[in-house]
This record gives structure tokens, sequence and C-alpha cells, in this order.
């Protein structure tokens, strides 16, 4: 007879099973839609393009994220480009001043005839791009964190497809790994080439929850229409997606516009990046709990969201009863230890094929890591064109399976005490 904790851990696989499923026949189905352009992208007409630089202690990414921008092949007069100083503590408004002496306060630059600067107390990325808000002229505005370096024809190609699709009212590009230094940042490429399959089938279904701060792009009508950015528990690019999905405002994700980001360096900045990550998920998702399992909501309400609480649940409980099962073991051995002795196995015992777990979980479990698996390889030829193993994917399975729970846990246990995580 099956114990309680073992049907739901019947339940969890499954559904874990089955969303990778999805994933996968969303694929299939959409494939031939999936395009990877080599060659420059030429537009009918090219919009004027605002794109708001946030920034706040950048001094060691900034010049880079600005030159990136200033090398767009993009029309120059057709970009404005606001470099914000959210009260920087180190040298990133010495840097900012390179680039443009303004004239009068918050006014046109002298250096670059495209770039305007500003400086305000430290409130938040979030206040900062509101300032910049403020000033926007054009049809479409963007952000790009200052951590981050766009291609030279990521603008182009994203603006592509508002030239497609009047109804589309934000664009998201393929957010890619920059220069990975060591095996934690390895296991992030990984987790970012599995983002960019998975974000690309959620734009196919119309469900993305993330509008990510480098790059992506709207129309002014979603600031005009819904208001201006919130705090939304240091996640403000999600809760403008759960806002324009309430609305019924179309996201879209441009699989082979590349923008590249630095990635935490240790495992205590990446864990401080994720705690603020799924922290900010969990509640963004009470505040808008209401539009959760309503079908006019689309498959954001009842795919996305659900499924993403799941895997939380899923791992919390996963976790709870890895430990529970070692704790038994070790209790198990402590007593057999007192009984007889030290006892060591044969190492015969090991390789026969008795012993080989033949349970049906066993094989739904390979089956969902064979899938995680895949979705990296096609989250890798999406990105770069070409399929392959490499062990980013073994290290990905291994760290943040290793660490995940424990992100998790802590931003479950935040929000229930109502502690807010750092930005940093």
């Amino acid at each position: 007879m099956v114990s309680f904790s073992g049907v739901v851990f019947y339940v969890l696989t499954f559904l874990s099973v089955y969303v990778q499923v999805f994933f996968l026949i969303t694929f299939l189905e959409n494939r031939k839609k999936i395009i990877i352009r080599n060659e420059p992208v030429k537009l009918a007409k090219y919009p004027k393009v605002t794109i708001i630089v946030p920034c706040w202690d950048e001094e060691k990414t900034i010049y880079k994220t600005v030159r990136s921008l200033l090398n767009l092949n993009y029309p120059k007069d057709k970009i404005e480009i606001f470099l914000i100083d959210d009260g920087s503590t180190d040298g990133t408004w010495n840097i900012i001043r390179k680039f443009a002496k303004p004239a009068r306060p918050n006014g046109r630059s002298g250096g670059y005839p495209n770039i305007r600067i500003f400086h305000k107390e430290n409130g938040g990325k979030y206040t900062a791009l509101n300032l910049g808000l403020k000033y926007v002229q054009t049809n479409f505005l963007g952000c790009l964190d200052a951590d981050s370096v766009a291609d030279p024809e990521s603008l182009v190609r994203v603006i592509s497809y508002f030239e497609k699709d009047p109804n589309i009212m934000a664009v998201a590009p393929s957010i890619i790994a920059f220069k990975s230094k060591n095996i934690i940042q390895n296991a992030q490429k990984a987790e970012y080439d599995m983002s960019v399959y998975i974000k690309k089938m959620l734009g196919f279904l119309g469900a993305i929850h993330v509008t990510p701060g480098p790059l992506t792009i709207f129309r002014r009508k979603v600031f005009d229409d819904l208001g201006p950015y919130r705090h939304a528990h240091n996640t403000e690019d999600m809760e403008i997606a759960y806002r324009m999905q309430k609305n019924h405002y179309r996201i879209e994700q441009c699989n082979d516009a590349y923008v590249y980001t630095n990635t935490p360096l240790t495992i205590r900045k990446l864990y401080r990046q994720r705690l603020r990550w799924i922290y900010g998920f969990i509640n963004n998702t009470i505040d808008y709990r209401k539009i959760l399992f309503r079908k006019n909501y689309g498959n954001f309400s009842l795919f996305t969201i659900p499924s993403s609480i799941i895997s939380i649940f899923a791992v919390g409980f996963l976790f709870g009863k890895m430990i529970y099962s070692l704790g038994s073991f070790l209790f198990s051995k402590i007593i057999q230890f007192q009984a007889i002795g030290l006892h060591l196995p044969n190492k015969v015992d090991y390789l026969d094929p008795f012993f080989i777990n033949t349970q049906t979980l066993f094989f739904i479990v390979v089956i969902l890591y064979f899938l995680i698996m895949f979705s990296i390889i096609l989250g890798r030829k999406m990105t770069e064109g070409k399929w392959g193993f490499s062990f980013d994917m073994i290290y990905f399975l291994l760290i943040f399976s290793a660490i995940g729970p424990f992100w998790l846990l802590k931003a479950v246990y935040n929000t229930v005490l109502s502690r807010k995580p750092g930005w940093r």
C-alpha cells in the first residue's frame, strides 16, 4: 500500500513531467515559427525608441552597457538613451558624465546628442525607471540593466515584431549568460539557455510572466494605460508583466535578439539574487491571486502561474522527503552498528542487476531529467545555432538541485514572516 507521502510524491513528479512534455509539444507544433536570423534585419520604418538605463553602483559595467547601446544597428537619430544614476555610492556617476555633460538640470547632453543623464537620490530601480518615463516622448521604450550588454542586432529584431503585429504590446529578448568564469556561472549558463527555450514556448502560449530588465521593449501605450512601474517586492519587471496579462496586453519573445548579462560569481550572490526573484514571484502572485485559474486570463492564469507554484511545492516536498530519508537511513545504521558493529557490504552486490531500482517512479524521474536536459539543448540551439551536450548541464543539475531548495524555502519563510530580502 502506498503511503500518503508516496502519493504526493507520485503526483508532483507526474505534474513536473507533464509541464516538460507540454513545453515539448508546444515546441513541436511551433518549431517552424522559430526563426534564427543570421543577417541584419531591415525594417520598413524605424520608429523612435527610448532606452532607460537605471544605475546603482555599476561602475564596473556601466561603460560597456552604454557602448553597446551606441553600437546598436539602428539609426542613431531614432534612439534616445537615458542614463539614470540612482544615488550610487561608487564611481558610477563619474563614468556617466563622460558620456554627457548636461547644460542644465535634466537637460539634453552636450557629449552625445541622443544621451540624457539624470542623478537622483537612491530610491530603488523602479523609481529610476519612473523618472525616465516622465521624459519619454517616443512611442516605444525599454530598459537595459547596467550589468548587461546588448547585441548590435538586438533592438532592430525586437522592433520587427511590433512592425508585424500592432497588437503586440511588449517584446522580450533572449538573455544569455556572459563569459562564465567558474562552475557556478557555467551552471547558470545552462539555466539561461533553458530559459530562452521556455520563454519562447510561453510566448507561443501567450503566457509570459516576466518582461526582464535587459532590453524588453514596450509600446508607450502600456504605461499610458496601466500607469508607471511599482516597487513590486523588488521585481518590477515581473509585476508589469502580471499587470499586462491581467489587462490582456500581448507579450512576445524574440528568441534571436540577444542580450548578454553578468551572472553571480559566488554561491552567496546567486543565493541572494534567486531569493529575491522567488520572493517576488510568490508575493506578486499573492497580489494578483484573483486572476488565478480564471479562464479569461488564458494560459498565464491556467498554466504558467500554477506550474510555477507546483514547482515550489515539489521542491519543498522533495527536499523534506530527502532529509527525512537521510535521517532514517543514518538512524538505522546507528542502530545496526550498536547491534552488530561495523559491517561493510560486498562491493559485488552493487553490481548485481538484482539491486537496480525498477520501480515505475524511478523511470519517471529519469524521463524528467532527460526532458530538462533536452530543454537546455533546445535553448542552446536557439541561441548558438548548434546542437550538443556540455558539462554546463551537469553543473546546473547538481548545483541547482543542491542549493535551489534553500532559496525556495527561505522565500516562503520570508513571505510568511513578511521579511523582505535585500537587493544584493
